[in-house]
């Protein structure tokens, strides 16, 4: 491990060893790299051709349908106005306290979903008799749609924020929970074997060869858990919120005030984004050994 450290410092001109950078240090350096390569101009051309693809459907050929659709020019008069029409911008405080109802709810969802769904996947993906007795639940109850779960959730939990939270977290605890599985299951059998001529304990094997090991997967899985607990959140608050940006949506569209949905839609797929985003830079920040190591490998 040591020289694989040293063969990643390189020196300066006058033969000093600078040190590789780490933790967040690591991440900006990546970004300052990657606006030296394509990759962002590119992403930055293909949402502006969404958006002229959006502007051109809705406002600028008007086609059938896509005319009852409020534009992009529509959209960012409302959504930067002091004073909108429809009720919904960013100088309302309604806009704000819908996007911290979801926040908080996400935030409680993803943590109870992360809190026992690592634990039951390293269990899971290490013991294969607590997996027999578990993963057949877990598969049973994998494939029933979110949705059908809300008349239950109703009844279970009083008010509408306990049912809203059961329902991100369900959805959120079974991608977790089957990544971190996966993610142990791919761990070298050599790796156990040689923990064990060593002598080490069932404790020290978990915590030094399982735990690490999953983890590049369970990071995987928590990115894409993020994203369903959104998701779920969304059409749960659409059923049974008060507030919320799914919520915002619904209400939006019952009351036939279409700039708000949009504005509601686009707002939800950013902080969605931003949280992704947050997450990832934890995941790198753990597990800086397997990001220097796909670095090297250019990905």
């Amino acid at each position: 491990m040591a020289s694989t450290a040293q063969s990643e410092n390189k020196t300066d001109t006058n033969g000093r060893v600078m040190t590789a950078p780490t933790g967040f240090a690591l991440v900006w350096y990546r970004i300052k790299e990657s606006l030296t390569t394509p990759r962002p101009y590119l992403m930055l051309l293909g949402i502006l051709m969404w958006l002229f693809l959006y502007w051109l459907l809705c406002e600028g050929l008007r086609l059938d349908r896509f005319d009852k659709i409020p534009g992009p020019i529509a959209v960012a008069k409302e959504w930067f106005s002091p004073t909108p029409f429809q009720g919904i911008s960013l100088f309302t405080e309604d806009y704000y306290n819908n996007i911290y109802v979801s926040c908080r709810r996400i935030l409680i969802a993803f943590g109870l979903a992360t809190g026992i769904g690592v634990p039951l996947g390293l269990f899971m993906g290490w013991s294969k008799k607590f997996k027999d007795y578990t993963f057949p639940i877990l598969e049973i109850l994998r494939p029933i749609p979110i949705l059908a779960w809300v008349p239950l959730a109703i009844l279970m939990f009083p008010g509408f924020e306990a049912p809203v939270i059961f329902l991100a977290t369900l959805a959120s605890l079974f991608v977790t929970t089957l990544n971190t599985m996966l993610g142990v299951q791919s761990i070298d059998e050599s790796y156990f074997r040689a923990a064990g001529c060593l002598g080490s304990s069932n404790w020290d094997i978990f915590k030094n060869v399982v735990v690490p090991g999953a983890l590049p997967y369970v990071f995987t899985g928590l990115q894409i858990s993020i994203g369903v607990a959104w998701f779920s959140l969304v059409a749960a608050e659409m059923v049974s919120g008060d507030h919320g940006l799914g919520y915002l949506i619904v209400d939006s569209y019952m009351n036939n005030v279409t700039v708000p949905m949009v504005i509601g839609m686009i707002t939800l797929g950013f902080v969605g984004w931003f949280t992704s985003v947050l997450v990832r830079i934890v995941g790198n920040w753990l597990m800086q050994w397997h990001v220097k190591a796909l670095a090297q490998q250019g990905r």
